[in-house]
Parts: structure tokens; sequence; C-alpha cells
């Protein structure tokens, strides 16, 4: 079985290390989600605000963590640049939460499928 294939329904439910080794695969994918997108960000305010680095790094996790930005933005570009980087924020965690608990959410439907079935 392939490690990005769900077994179906009518096959056996997979073994703990196998089980585990998929949970590692989903959250590693939505560790580089985080990170693509947190470095979309801190090039973002590198480039609209004229930020250092480390500034532009602060802002980009607090606004990817909901936390709000650290600094008020002083151009217009910037003020827009937050405003979309706060939207996409939210739907990347709305994404990384889905890829992370997908593979729990599909071990206890399955297994309660197979409880049903006996």
């Amino acid at each position: 079985m392939r490690r990005w294939n769900y077994e179906r329904h009518e096959q056996p439910l997979l073994s703990r290390s196998q089980f585990l080794e998929r949970l590692a695969v989903h959250w590693g994918a939505a560790l580089g989600l985080v990170l693509l997108a947190l470095g979309a960000g801190m090039v973002g305010y590198h480039a609209t605000e004229h930020m250092t680095w480390i500034d532009s790094f602060l802002n980009a996790s607090l606004i990817l963590s909901g936390m709000g930005l650290a600094a008020v933005m002083q151009t217009s570009a910037g003020k827009l640049f937050a405003g979309i980087y706060s939207m996409f924020s939210g739907v990347v965690f709305l994404v990384v939460v889905g890829v992370m608990f997908t593979p729990v959410v599909h071990r206890i439907m399955h297994w309660f499928h197979l409880e049903s079935d006996d």
C-alpha cells in the first residue's frame, strides 16, 4: 500500500507503526506548508515595509499564528500586504489543521466502521 492511499472500509486497520509513519508524513507536510507561508510573509514584509529580516519574521509569525501585528504598517503597500497576508494565514491555519488531523480522524472512523461490522 502506498503511503498516500488510505485503506478502504473492507481493509484491516493499519498497524501502529504504519499509522505513526502516516502521521509523521502528514505532520511533515503541515510543517512544510507553515514554513512556506512564513517565508512568503517574511519576504512580503521585507519588500513592502523594508523591515529587517528578524522584524519580518516576527510580524509574519505573529500573523500566521493569529496573534496580530507587532508593528504598525507605515506604507499603503505594507497595509495591503498585511491585510491580504492575514486572510491568507487564516486559510493556511485551516488547511494545516486539516492535514494534521486527517490521519487521526480517518483511523477513528475506520475503527468504528470495523467495530460496527462485527
